[in-house]
């Protein structure tokens, strides 16, 4: 999602202009970076910190030449969510697990019995020969 993206939404379901949503947007990211600079690190309860930490100088390889490089100490900013995040990204991986699982089941299980179908090739109770409908393979006659 763009920041674009983000006033349109908020525009519509306030009721704003996105001219007028879209400097209050600009203002708050506004806000957010000049206290990282000022403070070194800004709390927004239920969202998660951002933290300015001053990253040290290392070695490090170049991956196209293999050539040790020096590199110099530096400052990033840093993110750790909040509980609420962390709590509403947990849930969503676990409901695509869920949705991975349920779908697996019902790939091997095709036929209600609660057994895996048959891979490809293999017929399953079938003479040699025959077209297997329960995957869609035909199974040739080795025996001729």
């Amino acid at each position: 999602m763009t920041k674009k993206e983000i006033v349109k939404a908020i525009s519509e379901e306030l009721g704003l202009t996105q001219l007028r949503t879209k400097e209050i947007v600009q203002k708050t990211f506004d806000a957010i970076v000049e206290t990282l600079v000022r403070d070194k690190r800004i709390e927004l309860r239920n969202f998660g910190v951002f933290e300015v930490k001053k990253r040290a100088a290392r070695k490090a390889r170049n991956p196209r030449t293999g050539e040790r490089v020096d590199v110099d100490a530096k400052y990033v900013v840093t993110f750790k969510p909040g509980k609420e995040m962390e709590e509403r990204v947990r849930r969503l991986t676990e409901e695509a697990n869920a949705a991975a699982a349920q779908q697996s089941y019902a790939s091997t299980d095709s036929s209600g019995t609660g057994e895996a179908a048959p891979a490809t090739g293999q017929a399953a109770e079938e003479s040699p020969g025959s077209f297997n409908s329960s995957n869609s393979s035909y199974v040739p006659d080795t025996n001729s």
